[in-house]
């Protein structure tokens, strides 16, 4: 090996150490080792299921490239001269194809019949890892010259050769190993994040409805920016880093008590029962007054009517989005009533705790109720400060644990306003709002339309809490489009 041929070596192991993305490896590979060996043409196969699998391929002649889809894979046996190079692991030279006849050059041969090149020299190199196991096949051909003119690839190179391709085949072995670690810990989150949902059924799919919307939000963004020739403001792993926040933003909810994440309605249901049977007993005693002839026929009919009424109105204010004044104003009357248990005691129609229940303005739950669901996001930041996330993920724990926070200041847990938040995070609060708003699986309201939605978002843009341009090129991308179908509520 040349001094020249040495420094080339090093200078693509160098340069294949840096790449992460296997296509582009693959791109990287073959680039190199035809430029090192100077040759015409070449093809880079991939052992998959007991046969080789058509990657990429390289003519600079016909000036074709190719990534091979669509290409039938190559059966491991030995009359062919890829597979043989595998099976015996060793490199095959060949001066002429057509003049040899211990190897099915059929392939070449037809290819050549259609496209009107000519393969003269070949050199089979096959790709081992460091065990031994076999990753693929390095075909090159047609060797040049100083002169441009194809000669057979010579003995020197081809030890160079087998030298280069030993680093390409640790370095994809390598690729496939932090590709495999990483789909095994997409594969947690998707997990983890999907049991979270899974623990309420009135929370399901959340973040997989998240993940979907905002992925198509990201592409659509990056689209864009293209059109307008622009860099896109997502790169591949930018946007990875994005969706592994979305898919791990409510995890801290584990810790979140189910009878707090499942309330339907402002009352615990074992109050609403109360309630009721608290009612029925007060018409009961009204029908032994009357027995007893302390209540006329009209006055009992009066008092039922008013027990009636009272548990319409209880079982309406409820499970409402918002109490209105005139609700208020009518537990408060109720409140003030009273009645004669068995006991001969004077007892409320309601207590002081249904009271304040009821009366809670919006949602159902109350002041302490609502502190230990907004204690998610701590918990979720508590819980992902236990990771140790790449340096192409570092953001994800603090992206993540922010997506209550909003830009007026009013968020939490940490009021963060303005420039403390970041883009990534304004986009991941815009997406939790409106799949909360538009989803069908929330046990406290009624899903809204996308209309109604995204009318919403633009209140939040007014009072200062969502980011102006965010939302409105949220709502021009539509990309939710087909994910809040009924097919897609009920799964």
């Amino acid at each position: 090996m040349t001094q020249e041929q040495m420094k080339k070596v090093l200078e693509i192991g160098v340069k294949l150490s840096d790449q992460r993305d296997l296509d582009r490896l693959l791109e990287e590979i073959l680039s190199c080792v035809m430029e090192l060996a100077n040759c015409d043409a070449g093809t880079l196969y991939l052992l998959d299921g007991g046969k080789l699998h058509f990657k990429i391929s390289r003519n600079n002649t016909l000036q074709n490239y190719s990534n091979g889809e669509g290409m039938p894979p190559v059966e491991l046996e030995r009359g062919n001269v890829c597979a043989l190079s595998l099976l015996e692991n060793r490199t095959i030279r060949v001066e002429d194809v057509y003049s040899c006849s211990d190897y099915d050059f059929s392939g070449p041969r037809n290819y050549d019949a259609l496209t009107g090149y000519r393969t003269r020299s070949m050199l089979v190199v096959p790709m081992r890892g460091r065990g031994g196991e076999r990753l693929g096949v390095l075909q090159l051909i047609n060797a040049t010259d100083e002169e441009g003119r194809v000669c057979p690839f010579s003995r020197d190179m081809t030890l160079v050769l087998e030298s280069v391709a030993s680093q390409a085949a640790i370095t994809i072995r390598n690729v496939g190993y932090v590709r495999e670690i990483k789909e095994l810990f997409n594969s947690f989150v998707r997990v983890m994040s999907a049991a979270i949902d899974e623990r309420s059924p009135y929370n399901a799919n959340h973040s997989r409805r998240m993940a979907r919307c905002g992925e198509r939000f990201v592409d659509w963004l990056n689209a864009r920016a293209a059109e307008r020739g622009e860099e896109p403001p997502f790169a591949p792993r930018h946007k990875e880093e994005l969706l592994m926040s979305i898919w791990l933003h409510d995890i801290g909810k584990v810790t979140t008590p189910l009878e707090v994440m499942d309330k339907a309605g402002r009352l615990t249901p074992l109050q609403e029962e109360i309630i009721r049977s608290r009612l029925s007993a007060i018409g009961l005693v009204n029908r032994v007054q009357e027995l007893e002839g302390k209540l006329s026929g009209s006055e009992r009919e009066l008092e039922d009517l008013r027990v009636s009424e009272a548990l319409a109105y209880v079982e309406e204010i409820n499970r409402t989005e918002f109490v209105t004044d005139r609700q208020l104003e009518y537990l408060e009357q109720m409140r003030s009533r009273s009645y004669t248990d068995q006991r001969g005691n004077r007892q409320p129609w309601l207590t002081g705790e249904e009271y304040a229940m009821l009366t809670i303005r919006k949602g159902t739950l109350s002041p302490e109720e609502l502190e230990s669901m907004r204690r998610h996001v701590v918990m979720t930041d508590k819980l992902l400060s236990q990771i140790r996330f790449s340096p192409e993920l570092s953001h994800v724990r603090a992206w993540a644990a922010a997506h209550h926070e909003k830009l007026n200041g009013k968020g939490y847990p940490r009021g963060l306003k303005g420039d403390e938040i970041p883009c990534e995070v304004r986009i991941i609060t815009i997406l939790d709002i409106f799949d909360a708003l538009v989803a069908a699986d929330r046990p406290y309201k009624k899903a809204k339309t996308v209309e109604q939605a995204l009318k919403i978002l633009g209140f939040g843009v007014e009072d200062g809490e969502l980011d102006p341009e965010l939302t409105r090129q949220f709502a021009e991308s539509r990309c939710w489009e087909g994910l809040y179908d009924r097919e897609e509520r009920e799964k």
